[in-house]
């Protein structure tokens, strides 16, 4: 399970209780783009080991804006992540989850959706998405990147809309989610954009090429591999580029960049936001460079809005999924490292402050429970057989 580090309401005794063998986890407490020393990751290592857990995936080393856009201390930024690389390696890293989403990491436009059992969960509403970004962030020549139906639907919403509920979808917007590098200002945020006005989608691919032409040897030589993340949502907003969104952007990436320590984090609640991604035949065509798997499911409407549904539910086939991936570590003759992602708020979680929206303790442990008994279930049979 992820683990926030110190401030997280979710303790390492907690993650323990709940079945999990290790965490996967960053040092969010370091300043993006500067080095993480060895000292530092030993100390942080003992910790988690005193706890009866191991850490052997970080999530995420951060790719800078910098780097994204090959602008100011970019160099700088790349030397101190190979070197990061190396130190991680020392402690027994083995991979390292990253993305190159532009200006902001995974985002939704509702923290607390609510459920008809009680609970809530994360939302993602391209109509809430456009009125917060023609009417409020007033980016220029936004209203062109939408169709009527979902503008009509965005004019309606913020003309009813509370300065309360207007304040809360800024804030799940803007504020920075759990794991998301950067928190912005609405003038910070389009200033943020403005960087990105000469850098297409093109443009983006060649950046984080020449970005894993320097950092894949030096994964190789310590042993680390190099897992993206894919865009979450799937989709490109705000004018920016998004290149890691389907089957398509899996095959580039290993084209640009043939290593077998190139490779995806397998998140199939991002994936499977988009209807035209067949998730079974993407680990079928990519299985052998699959090196971590976030386990999720969303639900989304015609209008490809979509909110997280319980992990058994939704629009990813799980039980399938599982399978394929289970197939997949048996051709590899090794585990892949997986982890439940994105539980609801519920029970006492719900009389608690939402500190990491996603990341409540119960919510987690209900899909770790779930998936464990998926993946019992599957060998139970085939042992059978």
């Amino acid at each position: 399970m992820r683990w926030y580090g110190h401030k997280d309401p979710v303790t390492l005794q907690d993650i323990r209780q709940v079945g999990a063998t290790g965490v996967v986890h960053a040092m969010h407490e370091i300043e993006n783009g500067a080095l993480w020393s060895v000292e530092v990751l030993k100390q942080r290592k003992a910790e988690i080991e005193a706890a009866g857990l191991t850490w052997k995936v970080v999530e995420s080393l951060p790719v800078t804006e910098p780097i994204k856009t090959r602008s100011g201390a970019f160099q700088e930024h790349i030397d101190n992540y190979k070197q990061s690389l190396i130190n991680l390696s020392e402690i027994g890293v083995e991979v390292v989850c990253y993305n190159f989403m532009p200006v902001l990491d995974w985002t939704r436009t509702q923290l607390a959706y609510p459920l008809k059992n009680g609970a809530t969960a994360l939302r993602f509403d391209w109509a809430h998405l456009a009125a917060f970004d023609c009417f409020m962030l007033r980016r220029k020549n936004a209203e062109k990147d939408y169709d009527e139906k979902i503008l009509t639907e965005a004019k309606h919403f913020f003309d009813k809309a509370s300065t309360e509920e207007k304040q809360k979808l800024e804030d799940a917007i803007i504020a920075g989610l759990p794991g998301a590098e950067e928190g912005y200002s609405l003038e910070g945020l389009q200033e943020a954009i403005d960087k990105y006005a000469s850098i297409d989608e093109v443009k983006a691919q060649e950046h984080l090429k020449l970005f894993l032409d320097e950092i894949l040897p030096v994964a190789e030589a310590a042993g680390v591999a190099m897992a993206i993340h894919p865009d979450d949502p799937p989709h490109p907003f705000f004018g920016l580029p998004r290149i890691m969104s389907k089957a398509s952007d899996i095959a580039r990436l290993l084209k640009d960049n043939d290593s077998k320590y190139n490779g995806v984090t397998f998140c199939t609640g991002s994936f499977g936001a988009r209807a035209d991604n067949d998730l079974v035949q993407m680990i079928d065509d990519y299985g052998s460079h699959i090196h971590f798997i976030h386990l999720r499911s969303t639900k989304r409407d015609a209008m490809g809005n979509f909110f997280e549904d319980n992990h058994l539910e939704g629009d990813v086939p799980m039980p399938a999924v599982v399978h394929a991936l289970l197939e997949v570590e048996k051709k590899r003759g090794k585990q892949l490292p997986m982890r439940p992602d994105h539980g609801h708020q519920m029970l006492d979680d719900l009389k608690k402050p939402l500190a990491h929206p996603g990341y409540t303790a119960i919510g987690r442990l209900k899909g770790l429970a779930e998936l464990r008994g998926v993946i019992a279930g599957i060998e139970f049979m085939q042992n059978k057989k």
